[in-house]
């Protein structure tokens, strides 16, 4: 059970698109704002638990990923010229901008998110013996789990922001994270649509 946990730590509180837009919104103050988002993200994860246990493995390989991949690193994409875009404000009470639709889609669209649940479901969960409704507690834990990691980079996010109250320095720092996301994007194309294809 430990290897599942240990798995699930590493792959899901890494920096990746998720993580790095909750950073950022924490930065700006926006961590109460954005419940909906990692709850978003947790709903996500739930549903690729879920499905890749009780549906198998072998409906996503290597074949597949790419179509998967694709529209991911678009949205990606799409997030960081938003994030580009967007001011910064020290505002508190500025309305959020990341919803729960927002969490929910790109963690779905997100290949990190199913590289994620992919060897849980179809190779740690058989090994350790679970199945039936096992694999719905499991996913739930696990899917919590998941939605804990950008609320927590937003926590790192919102501790951090308190120092630096300084629009020009949170609007470079919003372009660095910015400019991250386009790095995972990119990096999720090479690795799962140029080399696959």
């Amino acid at each position: 059970m430990l290897d599942i946990w240990t798995y699930a730590l590493g792959i899901m509180y890494s920096p990746g698109p998720v993580n790095l837009l909750s950073l950022n919104g924490g930065i700006q103050g926006h961590t109460r704002h954005h419940l909906g988002f990692f709850l978003g993200v947790a709903c996500a994860m739930l549903i690729l638990f879920i499905s890749l246990s009780y549906l198998g493995g072998y409906m996503i390989n290597d074949a597949i990923l790419p179509y998967v991949a694709l529209p991911g690193c678009s949205y990606i994409l799409y997030l960081a010229w938003k994030l580009l875009r967007s001011p910064v404000t020290l505002k508190q009470d500025s309305p959020s901008v990341l919803s729960f639709k927002n969490g929910l889609l790109i963690q779905l669209l997100n290949p990190k998110g199913m590289i994620a649940t992919l060897p849980i479901a179809t190779i740690q969960f058989p090994a350790q013996g679970i199945t039936g409704g096992q694999i719905l507690y499991w996913s739930v834990a696990l899917a919590l789990f998941a939605g804990c990691a950008p609320g927590s980079y937003s926590v790192i996010g919102a501790v951090v922001g308190k120092h630096l109250l300084n629009a020009v320095w949170l609007q470079r720092i919003q372009q660095i994270l910015a400019l991250l996301l386009i790095y995972a994007a990119l990096s999720i194309g090479y690795e799962h649509i140029y080399k696959i294809w």
